[in-house]
């Protein structure tokens, strides 16, 4: 009996070392058990294929994306006709003062030009760019990738998303390809393709900085924020993935005059896309509207946190005579759910109210002086609205 049990600790005490090495060696060698496997036909564990996967190299060159997605990108040149009075001022510091200056013959036409960007969004011919790059414009020439020139008629404009749909006439248009806005993450590679200061078609680089950015209080459209380079002249262009596929339409920057360096926003393709059907189908885009105004839920000024902590929003103000007030909701109620949806904020519900559709109704739930309240509410046209002020790219 003590024979067979010294044999077996024998053993154990070999299989204990052997065990120890074949340690030592995977951390020097890490692929040496990969290799043994291969070698006697045996398959590859299943952990280091996930740690395969991980491990794979970002790409030395994004050239495949750029040649897929520059084609779709054009140059816009917007032209007005601006009409001016010379003034001529008097030399007589006194007379200025007195008199000003005095008109110096007829009025003197010239021509302005706007420069901007374009995406091509179907084969027939439909263009998508930014409003404030064809505002106001008589005449907008459209400079395609391949070099021809085609006049671009205006399908129709939305000045809240700054968005807008041209239409021109010319065959074999290369299409852009829409990304999933669901795969979209802070972190991911961008390029921004565009014409920057007239340079013709220059590509940049960054990441995406931050999804859902918000720029003004008073509008409920957020913003893709990138480092990629955004200059004049990028405005409605192209905001590309790694793979070549649209994810948004850059449309403004925050500059060094505010002692920014880049910080560069664009419009999230899905709100592009929406804005597209509608801008094609009507020629302008329908919103859905409570009635109400919103503000961030108040926080109790020694708790510490920040204003925008608590979930919901606020009703700051309800339209007399309009759904809101019908429906009996009053100012200082907590609106906490939109029909299926829960609300973080006074602006993912202004998001949400805007996708309703007019003659419609919705429960609306939350708290009024601590207790809850359901209402349904009919949704009605919201009236047009100025569209905040924006630096432009």
């Amino acid at each position: 009996m003590k024979h067979a049990a010294g044999i077996v600790a024998f053993v154990a005490r070999f299989v204990i070392l052997g065990l120890a090495i074949a340690f030592v060696i995977s951390l020097i060698w890490p692929g040496v058990g990969d290799g043994l496997r291969a070698r006697f036909g045996l398959p590859h564990t299943a952990n280091s294929a996930a740690i395969s996967s991980v491990a794979q190299p970002a790409p030395f060159s994004y050239a495949d994306a750029v040649a897929k997605a520059a084609p779709s990108v054009v140059n816009i040149y917007a032209n007005k006709i601006v009409t001016e009075q010379a003034v001529r001022m008097f030399t007589d510091p006194l007379m200025q003062q007195l008199f000003g200056g005095a008109p110096a013959g007829p009025p003197v036409s010239r021509r302005e030009q706007n420069l901007g960007s374009g995406v091509i969004v179907s084969a027939d011919g439909y263009v998508l760019t930014n409003n404030h790059v064809i505002a106001n414009a008589d005449d907008i020439q459209v400079l395609l990738y391949d070099g021809r020139v085609a006049k671009a008629k205006l399908v129709g404009a939305d000045e809240e998303t700054d968005l807008a749909v041209l239409k021109i006439e010319a065959g074999n248009l290369p299409v852009i390809q829409m990304a999933d806005p669901k795969k979209l993450r802070v972190g991911d590679v961008v390029l921004a393709i565009g014409n920057p200061l007239n340079l013709n078609q220059t590509v940049t680089m960054g990441i995406i900085s931050a999804i859902g950015r918000q720029l003004s209080n008073s509008s409920p459209e957020d913003f893709i924020q990138t480092d990629a380079a955004i200059n004049l002249g990028n405005s409605g262009g192209a905001l590309v993935n790694s793979n070549g596929d649209l994810v948004g339409i850059n449309t403004l920057l925050i500059g060094k005059a505010a002692n920014a360096e880049g910080i560069g926003f664009a419009i999230p393709v899905d709100t592009a896309t929406n804005v597209l059907r509608q801008l094609i189908a009507t020629g302008h885009v329908v919103r859905g509207w409570l009635g109400a105004n919103y503000g961030f839920v108040p926080v109790a000024a020694d708790s510490g946190l920040p204003a925008a902590a608590a979930r919901g929003a606020q009703v700051t103000d309800v339209y007399a005579g309009g759904p809101a007030a019908a429906a009996g909701i009053q100012p200082h109620d907590i609106l906490l759910r939109l029909g299926e949806d829960d609300i973080r904020d006074p602006a993912d519900l202004g998001r949400h109210e805007e996708l309703l559709k007019p003659g419609s109704k919705v429960e609306v739930s939350g708290l009024r002086n601590g207790v809850p309240f359901h209402v349904m509410v009919n949704v009605i046209q919201r009236p047009p609205r100025m569209p905040a002020t924006i630096s432009a790219g």
